[in-house]
């Protein structure tokens, strides 16, 4: 067994533990010393595992992996404070907005829109004459990344954008 393979058993099992996995263990299941299992946390943890030491072994980090949908939306610009506004109650984050134009081509704007104070933010610089919503150039529609804690809040973003109006078949443009 290579070095390689041995840190890819590592990770897995501490990824599968359901209680912190002591390094005596791993040198024992692998054959090797407890200082060549150290020396092995730290290559898995350089290449960006997050894997913690306890007095009990080690435990991994294991972020959740926010939901991401991309949303077709089509609406008049008096409607855009309410989409923004019941994405974000939800608990989505617009991330973006992406326009495709027909000479232009794919066209994006960050948002980061993840809050009734970012919607106002966001709003107010538009009020303020400094530009037009990007959604203008494609006769109001326009793709939204939104992201969201889990896939069951972005099912739920869907169906209020398509109870309002707003969501847009594929075929419908």
């Amino acid at each position: 067994m290579t070095g390689e393979e041995r840190r890819e058993g590592i990770l897995e099992r501490i990824r599968q533990a359901k209680a912190p996995v002591a390094a005596r263990a791993l040198a024992e299941l692998y054959g090797v010393s407890r200082q060549v299992i150290v020396q092995d946390i730290a290559l898995i943890r350089a290449s960006g595992h997050e894997i913690f030491s306890t007095n009990r072994g080690y435990i991994l980090l294991q972020k959740e992996r926010p939901a991401v949908r991309v949303f077709k939306v089509c609406h008049t610009d008096e409607q855009l404070e309410d989409e923004l506004l019941s994405i974000v109650d939800l608990g989505g984050c617009v991330e973006n907005v992406v326009v495709n134009h027909k000479v232009y081509g794919r066209l994006e704007a960050h948002l980061g829109v993840d809050s009734r104070r970012r919607v106002q933010d966001f709003l107010e610089e538009l009020r303020s004459g400094k530009s037009s919503p990007l959604k203008n150039i494609t006769s109001g529609y326009h793709y939204h990344e939104i992201r969201a804690d889990r896939e069951e809040t972005l099912d739920m973003i869907g169906k209020m954008l398509a109870e309002k109006g707003f969501l847009v078949e594929e075929a419908e443009d």
